[in-house]
């Protein structure tokens, strides 16, 4: 029995569009522990399927990786295998029931993959090296991960220091959303609840990328303690960062928890 795919993994057919992968993938790890065996594949079969290069080179690896159908003794062009959807059984399935994906269809699924994900038109010659993309992705995922400690922490008693602290991580167009957040809400409640958050990163993964736009999950674990809760409090978090490249800075242009 071959390996069960990412596809299998997420319980999702070869040709889903992205939204209904992100979907599949978070009612996935809804339930999961950060510490369960399941969750580092999960979010990496989201990983792959999620960014349309990675996917559409995975794909290609699949249907090379996949057994030629035996020849028939009378050649029937006309009957091009299909490609089988995958279900939430399809892990236990036997690997002969699967049926090899035909290059055409390859070739579309990652042309819509691309479409999905905001390309303009199919250009092919115009289309990031895979090295300027990883490199953004590497860059871009580091700076999300030393910015959302001290964008999703405050303390009641320093909140000056907690903003400053933030706001050298965002963008101009998002500071302005986080200050009027952190004005209008937290310090407006803090200083009387005493409330101290503090945020610890657990895991991270890039979901999609472009060389000054990279989209990136993190799992972070938020420990809050107030006056009237003296014992912490944890609060697990999936956040979607979207990261910009300013000047040379990738900087948090988009926050969604």
């Amino acid at each position: 029995m071959n390996t069960p795919s990412w596809y299998d993994l997420l319980g999702v057919a070869p040709d889903a569009p992205a939204d209904e992968v992100r979907a599949a993938w978070r009612a996935a790890i809804a339930d999961l522990d950060p510490t369960d065996r399941r969750f580092g594949p999960l979010n990496r079969a989201a990983e792959v399927l999620l960014d349309p290069e990675r996917r559409a080179a995975y794909d290609a690896e699949l249907a090379t990786a996949e057994p030629e159908p035996e020849p028939e003794a009378v050649a029937t062009p006309e009957r091009e295998p299909e490609l089988v959807a995958a279900t939430p059984g399809a892990l236990d399935a036997p690997a002969r029931e699967r049926r090899v994906v035909p290059g055409w269809l390859l070739v579309g699924v990652a042309v819509l993959t691309l479409l999905v994900a905001g390309s303009a038109a199919v250009v092919a010659a115009t289309v990031p090296s895979d090295r300027s993309v990883d490199q953004a992705s590497t860059a871009a995922r580091s700076a999300a991960e030393r910015a959302i400690v001290p964008v999703l922490s405050y303390d009641a008693a320093h909140l000056d220091d907690s903003k400053a602290a933030a706001e050298g991580y965002l963008t101009g167009s998002y500071r302005k959303k986080y200050d009027e957040l952190f004005d209008g809400i937290i310090a407006a409640n803090a200083p009387s609840t005493g409330t101290v958050v503090t945020a610890r990163l657990v895991s991270s993964g890039v979901v999609r990328a472009d060389d000054d736009r990279v989209q990136v999950f993190l799992l972070v674990d938020q420990t809050r303690t107030n006056k009237a809760e003296k014992q912490p409090v944890v609060y697990k978090n999936w956040v979607t960062v979207t990261m910009e490249n300013v000047d040379g800075d990738w900087l948090v242009s988009g926050l969604d928890t």
